[in-house]
C-alpha cells in the first residue's frame, strides 16, 4: 500500500511540476561557481542534482570559489569523475549529457579566501574563465551562478568591466554574504546596471519540511528514492545527515523551469521584487543596544588611529564577533593615513557582541554590541549603495515568509514538484 501511495504521488507531482511552469526551451548558458569543499555539504548536494540535469543546459564554467573553507577546484572533478560512471545509464534517457573530459576542460580553479577591503585582488584562473565565457559572442546572457563568495566574480568585473551587459547573476546570498563582504560592496557600488538577483533567504524554502508530504520529508527522502542510485547516489549518502538541503540548487531551479527573464514571476527558484538602494551603515564609534541594523546589511566600522607603514589593504586588526553561531573572527584592515576599516554582515535576527583589537600600539580597541533586525532590505539610509533597475531580492510580502526566512515560500511551493521530478531521474540510475 506505502509503495502506491508513492507511486500515485510521483504522478500527480509530475503532472502539477508542469501545469503551472513552463519548461525551458533553449538551453541557458551557465556558469557555476561554488564553494564546494568546504565546511558545509550543501554544494556537494547541489552539484549531484546539478550534474544529473546538466543534459539542460550549456555549461560553460565550474569555478571553484571558496571565500571560507578548504574548498579546490579538485572537489569539483571528483564529482565529475563519479558522473562518469554513471553517465551510460543517464545517456540512456538523453543524449545531451556532456562529456566528462569537456566538463573537466573549464573546470577552474578560483580565489581561496576572500578578498581584502578593497574588493578584488588579483586575477585567478577562474575569474580570467568568467570573462573569457562572458566575451563569447551570443545572442544569449551568460548566467553566472554563484554558490559561495563573489570574489572571482567581482575581480572579472575589476578586469573587464564591459562583461556587466553580457551576464546576468543569481547569488546564494545570507550566510555567503558574510564571507564576501568587500567583494559584495565592490560590485554594488561599482556595477549599479549589473542585472543582479541577491536571494539571501528565498533559497530556504528549499531545505524546509514546512506542509511537505511525509515521503519527501528530508529524514525520509533518501531513502525512498534516492537508495540504490549508483556512483553519485552512494557519494549522495555521504553529505545525507537526515537532511535533503542543496541550498544552492534553487539558483540552477531558476534557469530550468520558469522565465528567468522576469524574476517577478513564479519560478522554480523563486519569485522576487525589484530593490534600488541596498543595506550600508556605516559607523565610526561604539555601537550599542540602541543601534539597531537590518539582517544581510553591510555594517562597516570605520576607525582613526595611529598612521603607521604598512601597505594598505593590509590585515592589522580583528573583529571578535559573538553571536548565536559562536564565536566568529573577521579581519580588519588598513586603510592608509591612519584608517582602518571593516566589514559585516550579519546573517541573522539577534543581538550581537563584539570586540575590535589589534597589537598596533595606540590602536583604538573597542567593545560594543548590535541588534540586528529582520527587515531587509529595511528603512534607507543615505549611506546605503544605489541601484539600477535590475537589481532583485527576496519578496518582502510577510505572506511568503517561511518562519523567519522572507520569500521562502516562493521556493517552497515548488520543492515537492523538484524532487519528484529528480526522484524520476533517480530511477534512471536504479535500471539494469
Amino acid at each position: 500500500m506505502n509503495k502506491l501511495i508513492l507511486i500515485l504521488s510521483f504522478l500527480f507531482l509530475q503532472g502539477c511540476a508542469t501545469k503551472n511552469i513552463k519548461q525551458i526551451v533553449v538551453k541557458p548558458r551557465i556558469l557555476i561557481s561554488t564553494d564546494i569543499g568546504g565546511t558545509d555539504p550543501d554544494d556537494n548536494q547541489s552539484m549531484i542534482h546539478f550534474l544529473m540535469y546538466s543534459d539542460l543546459f550549456e555549461t560553460e564554467g565550474l569555478v571553484s570559489s571558496p571565500s571560507y573553507g578548504f574548498g579546490t577546484k579538485q572537489n569539483i572533478l571528483d564529482m565529475i569523475t563519479l558522473y562518469e560512471k554513471d553517465l551510460p545509464k543517464l545517456k540512456k534517457h538523453s543524449a545531451e549529457f556532456p562529456l566528462p573530459d569537456s566538463l573537466r576542460a573549464f573546470t577552474k580553479q578560483g580565489r581561496k579566501g576572500a578578498v581584502p577591503y578593497v574588493g578584488y585582488a588579483s586575477s585567478t584562473e577562474g575569474s580570467d574563465w568568467i570573462v573569457t565565457c562572458a566575451k563569447k559572442e551570443s545572442n544569449n546572457p551568460l548566467w553566472v551562478l554563484v554558490w559561495g563568495g563573489l570574489d572571482d566574480l567581482a575581480q572579472a568585473l575589476h578586469d573587464s568591466p564591459e562583461i556587466q551587459d553580457a551576464i546576468k547573476v543569481y547569488w546564494i546570498g545570507g550566510p555567503n554574504k558574510k564571507w564576501s563582504t568587500n567583494s559584495y560592496a565592490y560590485i554594488a557600488e561599482n556595477f549599479p546596471k549589473l542585472w543582479f538577483i541577491e536571494a539571501n533567504a528565498s533559497y530556504r524554502g528549499f531545505f524546509s519540511d514546512t506542509n511537505v508530504q511525509d515521503s519527501l520529508k528530508g529524514d525520509k527522502y533518501y531513502e525512498n528514492y534516492l537508495s540504490g542510485g549508483e556512483y553519485l547516489g552512494k557519494d549522495f549518502k555521504n553529505y545525507y545527515k537526515g537532511d535533503i538541503k542543496m541550498g544552492d540548487t534553487p539558483s540552477l531551479l531558476y534557469v530550468m523551469n520558469g522565465d528567468p527573464n522576469n524574476p517577478l514571476a513564479d519560478n522554480w527558484g523563486g519569485s522576487f521584487e525589484k530593490f534600488s538602494l541596498s543595506p550600508r551603515i556605516v559607523y565610526s564609534r561604539n555601537t550599542t543596544l540602541a543601534d539597531t541594523v537590518s539582517i544581510y546589511s553591510i555594517v562597516e566600522y570605520q576607525l582613526d588611529g595611529p598612521k603607521i607603514p604598512i601597505p594598505s589593504d593590509s590585515i592589522c586588526f580583528t573583529m571578535t564577533v559573538h553571536a548565536g553561531v559562536g564565536e566568529q573572527k573577521w579581519p580588519g584592515f588598513y586603510l592608509g593615513e591612519g584608517k582602518y576599516g571593516i566589514r559585516y554582515a550579519p546573517k541573522k535576527s539577534e543581538t550581537l557582541t563584539y570586540e575590535i583589537s589589534s597589537d598596533i600600539p595606540g590602536f583604538p580597541k573597542q567593545r560594543g554590541q548590535l541588534v540586528v533586525n529582520n527587515a531587509w532590505p529595511g528603512k534607507a539610509l543615505a549611506s546605503d549603495f544605489k541601484l539600477g533597475t535590475n537589481w532583485y531580492t527576496d519578496s518582502t510580502d510577510p505572506q511568503l515568509f517561511d518562519n523567519e526566512w522572507q520569500g521562502a515560500k516562493t521556493v517552497l511551493k515548488w520543492r515537492s514538484h523538484v524532487l519528484m521530478d529528480w526522484a524520476k531521474r533517480w530511477t534512471w540510475l536504479k535500471e539494469c
